[in-house]
């Protein structure tokens, strides 16, 4: 990259070129004032490459001025698939997620381009919504990016019928709008106009099926007959709807669309609708996108309406999973797009608390505070707020309280089940001012007991959501400058870390419960490479809560050659795809395996990932044995 020899940037055209670009065409003026002043220009000539995948470990962000690039996923000497011009972004979804690039760049023409620092690309990103939700959706293009990842026991075919196969009743998007088919016109039409729906089902006293009034029953029987609207709405409904049960299979849904020519079927169940399922909705199966998916949930104007985000995300995620992406994207994919619903969530809450005048910040925890949520995952939050005194403390309190509570339960209905040990941002224990919450820290670094152990599993790895992230970044460097020098609490925090045993056999290959001959894969998994990662970060005094992030910086902080940070990082990605595969389709111990069930090969797997697992311990046991 050649560096500029030009004077400073005239900051107004700069502007004034970005603001007709998404997404700084909705950026605010603070987030302007922070980040054009930090931008460079740099020149690039034709053919060059930017960005090599193989080569670059970390990049800044890249804005295009001038010229057109061309980006690739496989080697440099590979059609390209991506064609880039003015006002575009790049490699923003690997800069979001930590990672190194996954595609190469190269200069089609001479190429100026905008130049942010990474530092500054991650203050800017806690500085702007608009631009954290831009990031957040890019993130997920690394999931169609991992495709190298395949496993070959898993096909786009077994995708499709996977899909095909599922009951219709998990396919009803929303309840139906029904009218009496003895009500007239001016009914049934009210009813459609007040849910904005194209369709009404007409039902007798018994909720059974009798007729449909759709917008073509409209237009050609009533506009163009010009019928009064006190017209018996069964005269110009369509009678005899397509109907089918409940646990109909959406082939089957396919197939009677495809005899009848409808559009839709009415499904029932014991004969009373339940619900209606269209030929988009079938269809939809099968190219759930990610814009799409960001699209349901950003117009949704009601809990109501982001049901159907919450069941895209899960049909994303199994389509994802069934490909064969790998662990990090699918997880790092499951976490941006949790967010964003939760974000809307809390957004559309709001709306009923004009009043609350507070400066607050959401706190993400456990799971989705390190960014790897799964398919089964409960709530784990917090709220730090802003208050000048003890009165001032608790009069916020009592308002950020009443606000969470609703945000709680709008959550546990979109299908995020309610916290059983009560860590959720409802909680007055959880809702705690900034002088509140390093009181907290400090009883808990000051007297290690084993409940205060336990909650620092959960709470250090807190992360903003939403609201004024600067509290929760102040609450960071506040307490990593107290972890790092204080060897009795990392002393306690690493036997904390040692006490899960890998479940690796002396005489069997692995050791399971006798109850049911499985094992948990969280707990006796996955959980010994986040409470590793954990501890080392809070040692290193690394802010990054990801466990990958951490297990990366660590080894980078610590000597480790890059080849055994790998090896662990590799261990603990497949553990989480197995987990992702164990909880697709599990109704009980979503993350119980048998894993004498697993085919050979991923019995190998697991048994090398688990002794990575125990390396990892011997590691920190070695590392910290001072303390």
């Amino acid at each position: 990259m050649t560096a500029p020899s030009t004077p400073p940037l005239i900051l107004d055209s700069v502007r004034e070129f970005l603001v007709r670009h998404a997404p700084y065409s909705q950026m605010r003026d603070d987030a302007f004032a922070f980040f054009i002043p930090r931008l460079k220009l740099a020149y690039f000539p034709k053919d060059s490459i930017i960005v090599d995948r193989e080569t670059t470990e970390f990049t800044p962000l890249f804005i295009i001025q001038r010229g057109t690039v061309t980006s690739q996923t496989a080697g440099l000497d590979t059609l390209p698939d991506r064609v880039l011009g003015p006002g575009e972004s790049f490699p923003v979804g690997a800069l979001s997620a930590g990672g190194k690039p996954t595609r190469s760049y190269r200069a089609v023409e001479d190429v100026f381009a905008f130049v942010l620092p990474l530092t500054d690309f991650e203050a800017l990103r806690k500085l702007s919504p608009e631009f954290a939700a831009f990031c957040s959706e890019a993130v997920t293009v690394l999931a169609q990016q991992s495709l190298a990842e395949l496993q070959r026991h898993y096909s786009q075919v077994a995708t499709d019928q996977q899909s095909l196969a599922r009951p219709l009743g998990e396919l009803i998007r929303r309840e139906p709008v029904i009218c009496a088919a003895s009500a007239t016109l001016r009914e049934a039409i009210v009813q459609m106009r007040e849910h904005a729906v194209r369709s009404c089902v007409l039902v007798d006293e018994a909720q059974h099926a009798r007729g449909m009034l759709t917008l073509n029953d409209l237009r050609d029987r009533v506009l163009l007959e010009d019928l009064p609207l006190d017209t018996p709405v069964a005269q110009v409904a369509t009678p005899d709807p397509t109907t089918l049960p409940i646990d109909a299979s959406a082939a089957d849904a396919i197939q009677l669309m495809a005899t009848t020519g409808h559009h839709q079927v009415i499904v029932t169940e014991q004969g009373r609708v339940r619900g209606i399922v269209s030929e988009r909705d079938l269809f939809s199966l099968q190219r759930v996108s990610l814009q799409q998916v960001h699209r349901s949930i950003r117009s949704a104007r009601s809990i109501a309406h982001l049901k159907r985000a919450v069941a895209d995300i899960r049909n994303l995620t199994r389509n994802l999973l069934a490909q064969g992406v790998g662990a990090e994207a699918l997880t790092r994919t499951i976490a941006a797009l949790n967010d964003t619903l939760t974000r809307q969530t809390i957004v559309l809450t709001l709306q009923n608390y004009p009043a609350l005048e507070v400066s607050w910040c959401w706190l993400a925890l456990g799971s989705e505070g390190r960014g790897e949520q799964t398919l089964a995952t409960d709530q784990d939050n917090a709220i730090i707020f802003s208050a000048a005194d003890a009165g001032a403390t608790e009069r916020q309190r009592h308002l950020l309280l009443s606000f969470a509570q609703e945000v709680n339960g709008a959550l546990a209905e979109l299908g995020f089940p309610l916290c059983s040990g009560g860590i959720m941002a409802s909680n007055p224990a959880w809702c705690l001012s900034e002088a509140e919450w390093r009181n907290r820290f400090i009883a808990w670094l000051t007297e290690p007991t084993p409940p205060a152990l336990l909650n620092a599993n959960i709470f250090f790895d807190f992360r903003p959501l939403l609201g004024e992230s600067r509290l929760a970044d102040h609450l960071r460097a506040w307490l990593l400058a107290r972890t790092g020098d204080n060897p009795l609490f990392l002393r306690l925090m690493v036997a904390n870390a040692l006490q899960t045993e890998p479940p690796l056999g002396l005489i069997r290959a692995f050791v399971v419960d006798e109850h049911d001959g499985k094992f948990d894969l969280k707990s006796r998994g996955t959980r010994v490479f986040v409470d590793a990662a954990r501890v080392f970060a809070l040692a290193q005094g690394l802010a990054e809560t990801n466990t990958v992030e951490r297990l990366r910086r660590a080894g980078e902080k610590l000597g480790i050659e890059a080849r055994h940070v790998a090896a662990t990082v590799d261990a603990f990605q497949y553990l989480q795809l197995l987990r992702l595969r164990t909880q697709e389709g599990a109704q009980e111990g979503v993350n119980r395996v048998d894993p004498y069930q697993l085919n050979e090969v991923d019995q190998r797997m697991l048994q090398e990932a688990l002794r990575q697992a125990r390396k990892l311990q011997q590691r920190l046991q070695t590392t910290y044995a001072s303390f």
